[in-house]
């Protein structure tokens, strides 16, 4: 498999060395703590994919670093102090592999959409902290993030969060969160 098999068309071939392409990736995931629009434009490729954005608002299911910023509103605005420590990070030819713990504290409504962008679920805050494994896989090319995909212990940070298993009194306050999102999206 070439270097630019899985990159967009319009992305030069890969140039980096393994420890800029390392470099590029870690700094893709801090940044969605703490960076601004012109950070993940300095990081993703206008075309760059992300295939973890199903269920997320549809801003961020679209391509490039605007996608990806709306990732990070989506994810800081549910969770404060949010960071990723990173335990290891592997690079073959255009693939970077990241190995890390994502942490914070729940402290805003956590949205989940469905294919059309309407509100499907609301876990209100539980102010509880969490911290669940990760691994990211990133694709790159001229110097850019062309695409992401992540495997993750979501049951693990649900449970840490307070989501599961649910109280019958935070069932309820994911019920009135919900009727709450979707009646402020259709206003």
């Amino acid at each position: 498999m070439s270097q630019t098999e899985h990159a967009p068309a319009s992305v030069a071939p890969n140039s980096a060395t393994a420890d800029d392409a390392k470099e590029l990736c870690v700094r893709s995931i801090h940044i969605m703590a703490h960076g601004d629009l012109r950070d993940f434009e300095a990081v993703f490729h206008p075309t760059a994919a992300n295939r973890e954005a199903a269920d997320e608002p549809m801003a961020a299911r679209g391509e490039g670093p605007a996608a990806f910023y709306a990732t990070s509103l989506w994810l800081r605005r549910a969770f404060s102090g949010l960071r990723w420590d990173i335990h290891e990070v592997v690079a073959d030819g255009d693939l970077v592999v990241i190995h890390s713990t994502m942490s914070g504290r729940h402290t805003g409504p956590f949205e989940q959409y469905d294919s059309v962008g309407a509100v499907t679920q609301v876990m209100p805050p539980t102010g509880r902290s969490f911290c669940a494994k990760q691994t990211h896989w990133f694709r790159h090319a001229g110097g850019k993030v062309t695409e992401h995909w992540a495997n993750r212990d979501d049951l693990m940070m649900a449970q840490q969060a307070g989501w599961l298993p649910p109280s019958p009194r935070y069932l309820v306050r994911m019920a009135l969160a919900k009727r709450q999102a979707r009646a402020a999206a259709e206003a």
